[in-house]
């Protein structure tokens, strides 16, 4: 008999909903049309990034544009779509980006999230944030923290904010929650990898 994985990102089937880990990061989501369609996007320097989203995007189904940005940059941008309506009204108040009450990252959300925005720090591992929206900031830190990964915001004045993950408790779960590192990540990239 095989022993049961605490990999929550490998132990489901993929849903849209696990696209929510974009928008704790720098992800955007615009709605469009009353609510009858909406698109996500985001930039990413680094191709392995890039591959390893864009396979996220294709096991839910969600196809996505990959371009480049003036600071060339990739852009990669899903068309306006009637299946990411739920994930924008959760998302957006207004026009504004807004985590929902309650949020809990899955461990499916939570690789999204590392694989847009999560970089090792010395002892420990950030996931960003986005700068353009603190009010998100805070509401990640709960959410985080009932996930069973307490954190701290990090960041000074002209530096990117994060929230910072330190423990090997902790980081052995954000390991576990993760699941392993995308191929082509490059060494120590991923949490826990050597």
């Amino acid at each position: 008999m095989g022993q049961l994985s605490f990999f929550s990102a490998e132990a489901r089937p993929a849903r849209i909903a696990d696209l929510a880990g974009l928008l704790c990061g720098h992800g955007q989501v615009t709605g469009f049309g009353r609510g009858t369609a909406a698109r996500l996007s985001v930039v990413l320097a680094e191709s392995w990034r890039v591959h390893a989203l864009h396979e996220m995007f294709r096991a839910r189904g969600v196809p996505v544009e990959v371009s480049r940005t003036e600071c060339d940059e990739s852009l990669l941008r899903t068309s306006f779509r009637a299946d990411l309506t739920q994930l924008a009204a959760s998302w957006l108040h207004g026009a504004v980006k807004s985590v929902p009450n309650g949020f809990n990252p899955d461990g499916s959300a939570l690789r999204v999230w590392t694989l847009i925005a999560g970089a090792p720090t010395t002892g420990g591992y950030l996931l960003g944030l986005d700068p353009s929206v603190p009010e998100t900031h805070e509401p990640l830190v709960s959410s985080l923290g009932r996930a069973g990964l307490p954190a701290r915001t990090v960041g000074s004045p002209g530096a990117e904010p994060a929230l910072r993950i330190v423990g090997r408790r902790r980081l052995t779960r954000l390991a576990e929650l993760v699941g392993p590192a995308p191929n082509g990540a490059p060494g120590g990239a991923w949490p826990l990898s050597p």
